[in-house]
């Protein structure tokens, strides 16, 4: 049981970390997607943005560039007003600017932490700019900047002449973009941690509504297997898989202990059967051994002692017809044979005892032939065991019916006698096994109770049933077969 529970366990957990995998694969993959989707399409936005701030920088510059102070370095940085113009604009749009001649030499940066230092653009990247107008890149200005930025730059064109007076760098100061980034990170990782507990929380109860049935189903199959089969299962109002599963189950429990009631029912006919004539057969025999029967008595005695070995036999043989008929599948070959002749053939053989009866035998059966599906000898016994049972009980100078009717291609057997009314509380037992009424011990001691029940295993073979109806006297047994 233990090791059951480990297993069913193990499934539990299995179930859940599958389904928490899978939910995180989910978020990363999303979050990778997410991220460089939101990362491209920031730098996208961003770069619109600085080569915006970077053209309008180009042309504030454009007057400085061309006047030519710029060739005077000390000119250039003590032009205070373009300084606090340059500063401004760097402060409100949140770039660092690069004022930079038809080399790349930078002549004036609002970024302080350039102060002092010489900085030079590029040649590939000035030759760009001077030949498109404008470029983009990332670059740490060999150094100067701790990783890389992203920069813009725009050419500074006169709009008359068209001439390149020099060339605006626009460098980003890393902290929009990164708060920005930042925020989505967050967001994400804030979002994911709710989504995966949520998962946790719905795969665990999941799982556990899963493996909750299975682990009644192992202790249910345990009792079963120790021979308790009073255990049910809980299908606790679910309509999928588990709840079909755990009606299945409770169906099987039904008929296992169907069953085993059955065998047990069997177990104590039959004991109860064999023990009367074993015990007679003991008894008589003793008492011939020792001396206590007279010796003139002797050969009845021995009679009795042979009767009941006989119906022993017929017993014993009865309940091996029983099992055997149990084990085949009369309409697998689908073979047709003529019933009329085989009622016929019935009653022919039934004569002997029809005669000792005195019975007046009604016979309807068609003269031309009517063929079946099933097994020619099982129904001809069905046939057999009916009559005799019908004119064993009839009234000593009655009427016995025996006919065939056809109706709506079927062909519908009717056996018939007067006798005892059967109460109707008895007429279900009569097809069970060993069952025999009080009248059937009295008048039929050679019977062993099976022959209905061997009548209603065959037609059950053929997919048949049996109707018995028992009012005024007059019993009727009546079954159909299928025509061709």
């Amino acid at each position: 049981m233990k090791r059951f529970q480990e297993r069913t366990q193990g499934l539990y957990w299995r179930q859940l970390c599958v389904t928490a995998g899978m939910v995180l694969l989910t978020l990363c993959l999303l979050g990778v997607s997410f991220f460089s989707l939101s990362y491209n399409y920031a730098r996208s936005q961003q770069g619109e943005e600085i080569a915006a701030k970077a053209r309008v920088m180009s042309q504030l510059s454009l007057s400085y560039l061309e006047s030519g102070r710029y060739l005077d370095m000390e000119d250039l940085q003590d032009d205070l007003d373009f300084q606090r113009l340059a500063s401004f604009a760097a402060i409100v749009s949140d770039v660092h600017f690069m004022i930079c001649d038809t080399e790349g030499h930078v002549l004036l940066s609002t970024d302080k932490t350039l102060d002092g230092r010489t900085v030079t653009v590029p040649e590939e990247r000035t030759a760009q700019i001077l030949e498109r107008g404008s470029a983009s890149w990332r670059d740490d200005f060999g150094g100067l900047y701790p990783q890389k930025r992203f920069s813009v730059g725009v050419a500074s064109i006169n709009p008359v002449t068209a001439e390149r007076a020099g060339e605006v760098v626009a460098v980003s100061t890393m902290a929009s973009l990164d708060s920005m980034w930042q925020g989505f990170v967050g967001l994400f990782f804030m979002t994911a941690f709710v989504v995966l507990m949520i998962a946790f929380m719905a795969s665990s109860v999941t799982a556990m509504r899963q493996v909750k049935p299975i682990r009644e189903m192992v202790e249910a199959t345990r009792q079963y297997a120790e021979g308790n089969f009073d255990i049910r299962m809980n299908d606790y109002g679910r309509s999928d898989e588990v709840g079909e599963l755990a009606l299945s189950f409770n169906a099987m429990a039904e008929s296992l202990q169907q069953t085993e009631r059955q065998r047990r029912e069997f177990i104590a006919n039959i004991s109860h059967e064999l023990k009367t004539p074993m015990t007679t057969i003991a008894g008589y025999t003793d008492a011939i051994l020792d001396g206590a029967i007279p010796p003139e008595n002797e050969k009845q005695y021995l009679q009795i002692i042979s009767g009941e070995s006989r119906r022993l036999s017929r017993l014993v043989r009865r309940m091996l017809d029983v099992s055997q008929l149990q084990a085949i599948d009369p309409l697998r070959s689908g073979a047709h044979f003529d019933l009329c002749e085989s009622m016929r053939r019935v009653l022919i053989s039934m004569e002997k005892k029809i005669t000792d009866r005195e019975l007046d035998v009604e016979a309807d059966i068609p003269e031309g032939p009517i063929l079946v599906l099933g097994d020619n000898d099982l129904i001809t016994q069905v046939i057999y065991n009916l009559l005799e049972n019908a004119a064993k009980f009839a009234y000593r100078g009655s009427a016995l019916y025996l006919g065939l009717t056809l109706r709506d291609g079927r062909a519908r057997v009717t056996v018939r006698n007067c006798g005892d009314t059967i109460p109707a509380g008895e007429l279900p037992l009569l097809f069970e096994r060993f069952h025999k009424s009080d009248k059937s011990r009295s008048e039929d001691k050679d019977g062993v109770g099976l022959g209905l029940y061997i009548v209603k295993t065959i037609l059950e073979q053929h997919r048949e049933k049996i109707n018995v109806t028992s009012e005024n006297g007059v019993t009727t047994f009546s079954f159909s077969l299928t025509t061709e």
